[in-house]
């Protein structure tokens, strides 16, 4: 049986490759299954899309780069898009260079001489920056200057740009991203593990090549347990959430037993994993400290939305192909309304918070405990109130947790030993993260330090541990427990409107950075700068109907379009 797991892997490894050949990945009929509509088809998008700049050109990853195709069309506007571009460089800059950064942003940009000079900023701001460069040259100096730029880029030209060709192809690349998705939008591969209500497998995009993998919720599981609300709750927050540190859903579809979550696909495998079978348990502190800082940052990312995640724990924390971590699993994610705070005892033991062993109202707090016990766990190679392989009961756990101070050994340094201390304050009002200021009081502690937390967020910092492109980093296909078949549950109708619910096709933002990222964007985003309007969006001429088939093409063709075709000539073996 040792075979299967070596043809598991190798198969997997070679979707991840690319499988060989220069489509890395692609279908041979791509190009077909991402063919733009006639712009007349757009009608309907044109109408009920909401005119907003903010998300049509700021946050939208494919309207932000045909907004900026059509501003470098007129020079005044070129260079707006370029001094915003500049104005983020220099925020991502090592503090160290900051200041002759700013410097040559201002000579560029604001410097009333300069060919690039932006006019729309009065004198009076540029001389406020010009000064307070030379005192203090902090990340958000130009913040008021990228404000009033965003401003006026939102009126007239925004407006210029709705009436435009490069808008008319937002209009059809958000038609192909509302087209339904089916497991045919996909290629699936083996088992990586198991989640609450099914399996997780790895898949790949057919018409893009990108990878992914694939949460599967089997419907009669779910009614078994009760778990829809559960389950609609984690896709609804999955959905809401736009985090570099916090796994990504882009797809959410449904087949005949099971609704299929579609989700960023981590290769690298789970902090657990790392801290206890890769060598001696536990991590360098420098190892230590950049994960801590990628989880506060996604903490924060989640916080900002309202949410407390109550589950943070090593087996929850992902890492990826460039050693960078993910927050996975948010089935116990919830939102906490403003103003208020919410009651549950959940989470995993040892890690939940004194307030929520005792069963106290909260909103973040029991997130910054966690942190702590994990931060303390990556360092010492054990959690601080259970030790790994020894039977404790859960009650005297809780007891340990209420009551009992940790103990550091000599593998923590002071600071490292000073922010445990801090997170794992049992009154949560006492505890950093919970005293007002949030993620910023606890990256502000002095074992950040040499974090440059800007420059984290842009990911623009190499991890300290780069996982192997060669290593399945999960356990053997044969190994992972399979589920038991769900007796005495029938599927009805009325089961329907959930499935529903959950099952919404493409998710935005995730869909077009994938048509980015895997160069679909770039092929297929071409317009003709000097000759005519491409076809499909010409005014002036109708889609051409389809040709009419035979009744024995009609029973026996393939169809062409759509994504949902197979394309079995180039299928990798199915597991």
């Amino acid at each position: 049986m040792e075979l299967e797991n070596i043809v598991a892997n190798t198969v997997l490894l070679k979707a991840r490759e690319g499988g060989g050949g220069n489509r890395k990945g692609k279908s041979k009929k791509w190009k077909q299954m991402l063919q733009f509509p006639h712009i007349s088809l757009c009608e309907e998008l044109r109408q009920t899309l909401e005119k907003d700049y903010h998300s049509l050109c700021e946050k939208q990853p494919i309207g932000r780069l045909l907004f900026r195709q059509f501003c470098d069309t007129r020079p005044e506007l070129g260079r707006c898009v370029r001094f915003l571009d500049a104005v983020a460089e220099y925020e991502v800059t090592p503090d160290e260079k900051r200041e002759e950064c700013g410097q040559q942003l201002i000579e560029k940009y604001l410097n009333p001489k300069s060919e690039e000079c932006v006019p729309e900023l009065p004198e009076e701001l540029v001389a406020s920056c010009t000064e307070r460069l030379q005192q203090e040259p902090c990340k958000e100096l130009f913040k008021s200057c990228t404000k009033l730029i965003h401003d006026y880029l939102s009126v007239a030209p925004f407006a210029d740009y709705i009436d435009s060709m490069y808008f008319n192809r937002f209009l059809q690349w958000k038609w192909l991203e509302r087209q339904p998705v089916t497991k045919n939008t996909f290629r699936q591969y083996r088992v990586l593990g198991k989640g609450g209500f099914g399996e997780v497998c790895a898949c790949q995009v057919r018409a893009t090549g990108k990878m992914y993998a694939c949460k599967k919720l089997e419907k009669k599981r779910i009614k078994k347990r009760k778990g829809e609300s559960m389950a609609l709750n984690e896709k609804q927050i999955l959905e809401k959430v736009n985090s570099r540190f916090v796994v990504s859903l882009a797809y959410a579809y449904e087949t005949k037993d099971a609704l299929c979550l579609v989700l960023t696909l981590m290769n690298g495998g789970d902090l657990k994993f790392h801290i206890y079978h890769m060598g001696d348990a536990g991590f360098d502190e420098n190892r230590a400290v950049f994960y801590a800082a990628e989880i506060c940052c996604g903490l924060e990312d989640l916080h900002r939305e309202r949410i407390v995640y109550r589950d943070l724990k090593p087996e929850n924390i992902l890492l990826d192909d460039h050693g960078h971590i993910r927050i996975s699993d948010l089935g116990l994610a919830v939102h906490v309304p403003e103003d208020q705070t919410i009651k549950g005892r959940v989470g995993t033991v040892g890690y939940m918070a004194p307030e929520v062993v005792k069963n106290e109202r909260y909103t973040f707090s029991p997130d910054w405990w966690a942190l702590g016990c994990l931060l303390y766990e990556m360092i010492e190679g054990q959690s601080p109130f259970q030790q790994r392989k020894k039977k404790i009961k859960r009650e005297e756990v809780e007891r340990l947790v209420k009551e009992v101070e940790e103990e550091y050994s000599s593998k923590f340094s002071e600071e490292a030993k000073s922010l445990c201390r801090v997170l794992l304050v049992k009154d949560p009002s006492e505890r950093l993260g919970c005293r007002g200021g949030g993620a910023s009081e606890v990256k502000a502690h002095p074992l950040f330090r040499s974090i440059n937390f800007k420059r984290l967020e842009a990911g623009m910092l190499e991890a300290p541990f780069i996982p192997d492109p060669q290593a399945i980093y999960c356990k053997d296909v044969l190994d992972i427990e399979q589920f038991s078949t769900v007796k005495g549950v029938e599927l009805e109708p009325k089961d329907s409107s959930f499935y529903s619910k959950v099952s919404t096709g493409s998710v935005s933002i995730p869909w077009q950075n994938e048509m980015i990222e895997t160069e679909c964007f770039t092929e297929l985003n071409v317009f003709y700068t000097d000759g005519p309007v491409p076809p499909d969006l010409d005014w002036r001429g109708q889609p051409s109907p389809q040709p009419k088939q035979g009744l024995l093409q009609r029973l026996f063709g393939r169809q062409d379009c759509c994504g949902n075709c197979s394309d079995s000539e180039e299928e990798p073996t199915r597991l």
